[in-house]
């Protein structure tokens, strides 16, 4: 890995962004219209509720951390179209670049919108509404890591579909985080799915994230099960990242032999 190659994708996306500021309105302002109609919709059932149930407390920490979710697999994502629709994507394997690098510089890119975007709503979610996502204490961190890992995946995956498919495919990125989303158990139980749709849900890395943080935040104490729910999701997150690494060297490879990658551009494939 060389870490100058890695810092010229990562230079190249942030220019990109500077000099097209709605690029800027498509990472942060769809998340900021997202928290504020949720934070006014729990707002409005908690005024049912009264002091019964927190619908502040379980909505928004969920909208927030699954917006991060989607803000990394979407950065990867955009980052891999913006190279395409620029025509621009076979310069870079015209020289010394490795696909490890490109990749590379793709994922600190999304690391740096995502945590932006992450900062935004929190402080949104806090002035507006007074919700404070912290509160779920220092297991955020660890929880947070498990995923970012899983959105790196989603990203270098999706990525991959459209190498392979062609960029007419990038329709099937944006619906996945939502798609996920039913699965992830992100604003219920998984248990609250059907016994079949259970099954999927505990292959999901985040299910276990957001199970984790309802079970402390009704005010269950670090137990083996939360534990091992952490151990499990952190495994799948890694193992998953693995295979969507692998799956998209394999494609660049198989467009590389076949010279499918000199076509690949925003007209056809």
């Amino acid at each position: 890995m060389n870490l100058q190659r890695i810092y010229a994708i990562f230079l190249r996306q942030f220019y990109l962004m500077k000099s097209n500021p709605s690029r800027l309105a498509s990472i942060f302002l769809w998340p900021i219209v997202v928290i504020a109609q949720w934070g006014f919709i729990s707002k409005y059932l908690g005024s049912f509720g009264k002091s019964t149930f927190g619908f502040i407390t379980v909505i928004l920490g969920a909208i927030i951390l699954w917006e991060f979710v989607s803000r990394i697999q979407q950065g990867i994502m955009m980052g891999f179209l913006e190279d395409i629709w620029s025509q621009n994507f076979i310069n870079f394997f015209a020289s010394p670049l490795k696909v490890g690098e490109y990749l590379s510089g793709l994922v600190l890119t999304s690391i740096i919108t995502g945590l932006l975007g992450f900062v935004i709503l929190v402080l949104i979610a806090g002035l507006a509404f007074g919700y404070n996502i912290f509160k779920i204490g220092l297991m955020i961190l660890p929880f947070m890591s498990v995923l970012f890992l899983f959105g790196i995946s989603a990203g270098i995956f999706v990525s991959a579909l459209i190498f392979r498919l062609g960029p007419s495919a990038e329709w099937l990125g944006w619906p996945i985080p939502m798609v996920l989303s039913v699965f992830a158990g992100v604003f219920y139980p998984i248990s609250t799915l059907p016994m079949g749709l259970q099954i999927f849900s505990k292959l999901i890395p985040a299910s276990y994230v957001f199970d984790g943080i309802r079970s402390i935040l009704a005010g269950t104490a670090l137990s083996a099960d939360l534990l091992s729910g952490f151990l499990i999701g952190c495994f799948l997150a890694f193992a998953y990242l693995f295979i969507a690494y692998k799956i998209f060297v394999a494609v660049y490879r198989k467009n590389l032999k076949t010279g499918a990658i000199a076509r690949f551009s925003a007209e056809s494939f």
